[in-house]
Order: structure tokens, then sequence, then C-alpha cells
């Protein structure tokens, strides 16, 4: 597992996260919506959108960090195990989001990525 989080690891432009939101599979959780829209490439992308809505400054460059940390745990896992194409993922946090525990944000975002491959797997 890398402990960067590198370019090619990431959604750039805002077509990439455009295509994801127009044609991608949306499921929403407790604390995050979650898209996903299978890729080309041999791993996972992930693009996060944290507006002011959200909240301020801090809470979302929080929220950004943390969803980058459990894609990192993530990752690795992903592509592999799934035996399914890979994803290019933009999550949107919640206002719930904030002051939540790290494992239950985790445990929600594994459940919402679960929930995508079962629908494609239908």
């Amino acid at each position: 597992m890398s402990l960067r989080f590198g370019s090619s690891v990431r959604l750039r432009s805002r077509a990439e996260f455009t295509s994801v939101q127009n044609q991608g599979r949306r499921v929403a959780t407790r604390f995050l919506t979650l898209l996903a829209m299978p890729n080309t490439l041999d791993h996972d992308r992930l693009g996060i959108i944290a507006s002011r809505r959200f909240g301020g400054a801090v809470a979302r460059n929080r929220a950004k960090r943390m969803l980058r940390e459990i894609f990192r745990r993530l990752e690795p896992d992903t592509v592999t195990l799934r035996h399914l194409r890979p994803l290019d993922v933009v999550v949107i946090p919640r206002r719930e989001f904030t002051g939540t525990p790290f494992e239950l944000l985790e445990q929600d975002f594994r459940a919402a990525l679960g929930r995508i491959d079962r629908a494609r797997a239908r």
C-alpha cells in the first residue's frame, strides 16, 4: 500500500467528475453519498466533492483527508477481491460526517461500495 495519494489514483478534471455523476451509480448512506462508474484502467480512482455547504475549510479538509485515508486502506483490496472492473469513485460527505468516529465512516464507505458492486453483479 502506497503512503502517497498520487495523481494516478485521483479524478482530476471536471469532465471526469461530471461523467461519473451523470453515468455512474449512486448510493446514499448515513454519512456520505457515493457515485461510481467502471473505468478502463487497472486500478480504482477517487474524487471528493466537499462544497462550502458541508462546512468551513477546516471541516472540508478534514473530511477529505479522512476519505483519502479510507480509500488508501481499501484500495489494494478493491480490484483484486471484487473480481470486477476498476471504478472511478466520487464521494460527497454529508454534514453528519463531521464528528463521527473513523471506524464508522470506514464501515459506511465499505457498505456503500459493496452496494455498488452488488448492483453491478446483477
